[in-house]
């Protein structure tokens, strides 16, 4: 192979390198109020707000199948999420800490106290989150950015200053 062979090969191989590097990743995309609009690749995919049964505040009612939420990381890779919070329309706030959810998996945070897992953690509440009949989850990023919401019941997610509204009706 000659010389400038060579060269033209390692140019074209360190351009496609450098646009590699500058090509957004799948989980942004552009968005109205901002050049890239951050969209997450984690995603709430599911709420069970009334606990199935009699609202006694027992942890049975409270735990492993009863009141929870779902979060679910869409991409193939795994990524940390201390810091992130999930949150309803009266303040209360769950922080995932020293977590790190695993790439196309599903992470089920309970409202009671249990022990924790890779796939379920526990708020260690003595009291339901949820409004059985309407509600708002929000969940986000450790820098406080929005990431996603579900909504349902008749309430909608009211805020969004980020411009990064994606409510959904559950």
């Amino acid at each position: 192979m000659s010389h400038s062979i060579r060269r033209i090969a390692a140019v074209t191989l360190a351009a496609g390198a450098v646009f590699g590097a500058a090509v957004p990743p799948a989980c942004a995309q552009s968005g109205p109020h901002e050049a890239v609009a951050y969209r997450s690749c984690v995603v709430i995919s599911g709420v069970q707000a009334d606990s199935p049964g009699f609202d006694d505040r027992s942890n049975r009612s409270l735990n492993r199948n009863r009141e929870w939420i779902d979060v679910t990381n869409t991409s193939r890779h795994s990524a940390n999420r201390d810091g992130w919070t999930r949150s309803d329309e009266d303040g209360h706030t769950y922080t995932f800490h020293h977590y790190r959810l695993d790439g196309r998996s599903t992470v089920r945070v309970h409202t009671g106290i249990g022990r924790d897992t890779y796939r379920d953690v526990s708020q260690d509440r003595r009291n339901y989150a949820w409004d059985n009949r309407s509600d708002t989850a929000t969940l986000r990023n450790d820098h406080g950015r929005f990431i996603d919401d579900a909504s349902w019941g008749g309430r909608h997610h009211r805020g969004g200053h980020d411009g990064n509204h994606h409510d959904r009706r559950l």
